[in-house]
């Protein structure tokens, strides 16, 4: 194996390692931002459990944030609760920052 090969695994190794650790900060920073949309509305805890794993899977529907807003959005207005898009996307923001800190100890 020459030195070429060896740099272009460890660059294909790293690709995936960083891919799967931002898989993982997503789905953590969608389940806390679920939860956080639960209590707003009122949810008991098995249901905001639930509604935060419905929030994971939402967001495997379509890159970007886009969904998972416009279901944040949607559910607060089903449940009568006044939240703005801006909110939701602040929320969105402060969560990958502590799922960033969970997540590698920062």
């Amino acid at each position: 194996m020459t030195i070429f090969d060896k740099r272009e695994k460890g660059s294909e190794t790293k690709f995936a390692v960083d891919a799967e650790l931002q898989f993982k900060i997503r789905a953590r920073r969608n389940k806390l931002v679920g939860l956080w949309a639960a209590e707003k509305m009122g949810l008991t805890e098995d249901k905001a459990k639930d509604y935060a794993f419905s929030i994971i899977d939402e967001d495997a529907k379509v890159a970007g944030d886009s969904d998972v807003v416009a279901k944040l959005l949607a559910d607060f207005a089903n449940a009568k609760v006044a939240i703005t898009e801006e909110q939701v996307k602040n929320q969105l923001v402060d969560y990958e920052s502590e799922a960033k800190k969970q997540l590698l100890g920062q």
